[in-house]
This record gives structure tokens, C-alpha cells and sequence, in this order.
């Protein structure tokens, strides 16, 4: 089995034409030398601001993988506060995979592994009807599973980096870097 690079973005350049925001606001991202920066602000899965979606691959003709390095420059402190990726169907956000704060601990969603690092590279594999949620921390090699589960059948799909629930007061800033969608060869 194989990958094929489908899409590559480093953002260190322009932004791809097929990229486009969901409720941009300017003043709340940046480009750094290693990759995006967004500002997570008060918000939630259907009202996240800064959200930058493009099209994603037809997964009726196979299996893709989509990750993201996700680095977040201060320690989360609201409930429910995360970064990631997300996949809509139809234009409606139908699944996450995101570093998250729920209790005072960070975890990966889906499947509530503990992430203690800074960083992490989140891997999601996406078929006509299914996904598997990855994720490799900083300083490892090996991928994880997180969980799997089910999607519903291919509308317009859509893949995302976006991230919500911040504090009302303060700046917490996330990096996105090295995004990549590659297709799976079986």
C-alpha cells in the first residue's frame, strides 16, 4: 500500500485558490515562518470563526488521507477549546478530529486519548463510508488510532482546519503547519 500526494500546503506562500474562510476575520490569523496562525475565539462547530475549508477529495473513488500538524503556542484553558480538522458534508460540519480540553486535560477527539505534547500531527483516513481518526505526538514516530467510525455518503464534501472555543478574555494562538491530503493506494 502506497500514498500519492494529492495536495500540499506548507503556507508559506499564498494561499491556494481552492482554499476559502468561513466567517474570516482578518485581524485573527497570520502567516509564520512555519506555517498558519489562528486565534481561537469563542465559537462552536457551526459558528467557528476562521475556518479554512477547501473541497475534498471524491472519496466515491477511494481512499484519502488528510493531516495536519497542530501546534498550540499557549496551554488551552476553556472548556472544550480545540484545533483540528474537520469534514463537512452537504456544507454541514459531520465529524472532527481535534486536540481538545475537556475536564482540565488535553485529549485527541474522537476517542479520548490523553495528549500531553505541544504539538501533534492529526491523520485522518476518509473512505466512501468510513474514517479513521490518527494522531502522532511530538517526538514520535508511529501513528495512533484514535477511533473509527462512519460517514455519510459523499455531498459536496468538504475538509477544514479550524479551531473554537477559546477564551473570551485573551489571545490563544494555534499554528497549522504542513497540511496534506494523499491518496491511498490499496
Amino acid at each position: 500500500m502506497g500514498e500519492k500526494t494529492v495536495f500540499q500546503d506548507d503556507f508559506s506562500g499564498d494561499f491556494d485558490k481552492g482554499w476559502s474562510w468561513l466567517r474570516e476575520v482578518p485581524n485573527d490569523w497570520r502567516k509564520a515562518a512555519q506555517g498558519l496562525e489562528v486565534c481561537v475565539r469563542p465559537g462552536l462547530a457551526d459558528t467557528v470563526k476562521n475556518a479554512l475549508v477547501r473541497e475534498a477529495p471524491d472519496r466515491r473513488h477511494g481512499r484519502f488521507v488528510v493531516e495536519v500538524t497542530v501546534y498550540s503556542h499557549t496551554v488551552p484553558t476553556q472548556q472544550y477549546e480545540q484545533a483540528g480538522i474537520t469534514w463537512y458534508s452537504g456544507g454541514k460540519p459531520v465529524f472532527k478530529e481535534v486536540k481538545e480540553l475537556i475536564d482540565g486535560d488535553i485529549y485527541i477527539i474522537p476517542g479520548q486519548p490523553p495528549m500531553a505534547s505541544q504539538s501533534v500531527r492529526l491523520r485522518l483516513i476518509v473512505s466512501a463510508d468510513s474514517w479513521e481518526a490518527q494522531y502522532r505526538p511530538e517526538g514520535e514516530s508511529a501513528f495512533l488510532t484514535a477511533a473509527t467510525g462512519e460517514l455519510p455518503p459523499p455531498d459536496t464534501d468538504q475538509v477544514s482546519i479550524q479551531c473554537y472555543n477559546g477564551p473570551e478574555e485573551g489571545d490563544h494562538w494555534i499554528r497549522f503547519e504542513d497540511f496534506v491530503i494523499r491518496a491511498i493506494d490499496d
